[in-house]
């Protein structure tokens, strides 16, 4: 059987008998059809060029054979010798595949189930070509042509092997459907660890190279750093890459300023690349390490420093002591208290020329205060004594100290209202220096020191005791 939709049966010439064949002759070859003979057309002999029917059948050495519709009703024909043909009626039949006996009808339903199988075939190859499709599909910029069957792009992916996650560009998208010479492109996504200006942080891209990612990632790139170079790969592994693009900064320093083009990583560098240079104790306006931004405002300040020692007194404590021995109202200082010495060393700054406000560095104990001890009388003081409460005390005490119970003469020996030395006091009953008692404790010592000697301890002043 023919694997063509579209051939017939040639007319059986005259062979060479084979053994075994029925009636000594083979069939003759088939040819293809022409393609005007479709849809139920009559199916006629191969012509020759040109000629009438029938001149093709006899360059193959066969007598011309004619066309006639016998049978329209199946839609075959019946192929008949030429009247003018002149070989035997049964020569002819079996160039025609008929027995003598059979009648036109037999042969119709012979060659109807080849001629269904036929049709059959043409039909399904048809659908099958129909349904295939060339593709183009580039993977990461590996490109090829496949044919497929898939319906749209997800199942084209699928057929093929082809993963794609969340950060994988797929064009277009995977539910598109798919026509012979559709483009289908995959683009993997790459993570790059991404530091702009000093900020981190993680980003995808399908570009292959740094400068497709910056240019992806809208990073402009003229005139910065690149940790890597714009021509370096980006695997699917990705890569950590640095940029810092150009800013504006202006330095401030010595009365100067100075705006610079720079893509530096810290202050510090910026103020190197202005050409200035920090000195000792120099500083800046800003951390030195910061992130410079594009804008701002550095100002360098110049800083001198000088150390500084003060010595500053510390107030000694007081203690009071009750003495039963003292009238009352006298006070006896038993020990002078006397102040502590601390020593404080200061650090002084001039920033610019402007002085700031000292700040202590070390602080040293040069001596400790000493406490001062203070006896306070207790006992009732007496009435008066006799033989001298009508003397002229008062008198006496101007005359002797101008009537300073504090007064010390400029020798220091003496001291208080009546001039008292320490001896003498202490002989009569007095603690401490006369000069830190009370005035009537020192008017009462006086009247006893009257009664035990007269007016002889003021050999100058004695007479104004009578008036």
């Amino acid at each position: 059987m023919s694997k063509s939709q579209y051939e017939t049966y040639e007319a059986y010439g005259p062979r060479a008998a084979r053994p075994g064949a029925p009636g000594g002759a083979l069939p003759a070859r088939c040819d293809a059809e022409p393609a005007h003979a479709r849809a139920g057309e009559p199916v006629l002999p191969r012509q020759g060029a040109g000629g009438p029917p029938g001149e093709g059948a006899r360059e193959h050495g066969s007598p011309g054979l004619r066309a006639e519709d016998a049978d329209h009703g199946h839609g075959f024909p019946v192929l008949r010798a030429d009247d003018d043909g002149g070989e035997p009626d049964g020569r002819a039949a079996r160039r025609r595949g008929i027995r003598g006996g059979d009648r036109p009808e037999s042969a119709v339903r012979r060659l109807l189930p080849q001629a269904l199988v036929v049709a059959f075939l043409a039909g399904g190859t048809s659908a099958f070509v129909a349904e295939d499709k060339a593709i183009e599909l580039s993977v990461d910029g590996h490109r090829r042509t496949l044919h497929t069957f898939a319906d749209d792009v997800g199942e084209l992916l699928a057929e093929e092997g082809v993963r794609v996650g969340a950060h994988d560009m797929v064009a277009p998208a995977p539910g598109t459907e798919l026509g012979s010479g559709d483009e289908v492109a995959v683009r993997y996504g790459r993570p790059v660890l991404l530091t702009l200006d000093g900020h981190r942080r993680q980003v995808w891209t399908t570009a292959h190279t740094v400068a497709g990612a910056l240019e992806q990632l809208g990073v402009r790139a003229e005139g910065a750093y690149l940790s890597a170079s714009r021509s370096r790969r980006i695997s699917r592994a990705g890569l950590a890459l640095d940029v810092r693009t150009e800013r504006a900064v202006t330095v401030m320093a010595d009365g100067r300023t100075r705006t610079v083009r720079t893509n530096a990583a810290t202050v510090r560098e910026v103020v190197e690349e202005a050409g200035i240079t920090l000195r000792g104790q120099d500083t800046l306006s800003v951390p030195g390490d910061s992130f410079p931004r594009d804008g701002q405002t550095v100002t360098v300040l110049r800083v001198t420093g000088r150390r500084e020692v003060h010595e500053e007194p510390i107030p000694f404590p007081a203690v009071r002591i009750a003495d039963p021995t003292l009238f009352q109202g006298t006070e006896v200082v038993t020990q002078p208290g006397r102040p502590g010495l601390r020593r404080t060393v200061y650090y002084v700054r001039t920033v610019n020329g402007v002085r700031q406000r000292p700040r202590p560095e070390s602080t040293e104990l040069v001596r400790p205060p000493r406490t001062q001890v203070v006896k306070a009388g207790t006992r009732p003081r007496p009435a008066s004594v006799h033989d001298a409460d009508h003397l002229d005390w008062h008198a006496l005490a101007v005359c002797e100290s101008g009537a300073r119970p504090d007064a010390v003469d400029p020798s220091g020996t003496y001291g208080g209202l009546y001039q008292f030395d320490t001896r003498t006091w202490h002989g009569l009953g007095g603690t401490g220096r006369p000069q830190d008692a009370s005035a009537e404790e020192q008017t009462y010592r006086a009247k006893k020191l009257y009664v035990q000697r007269g007016a002889s301890p003021w050999p100058h002043c004695g007479a104004r005791l009578r008036g």
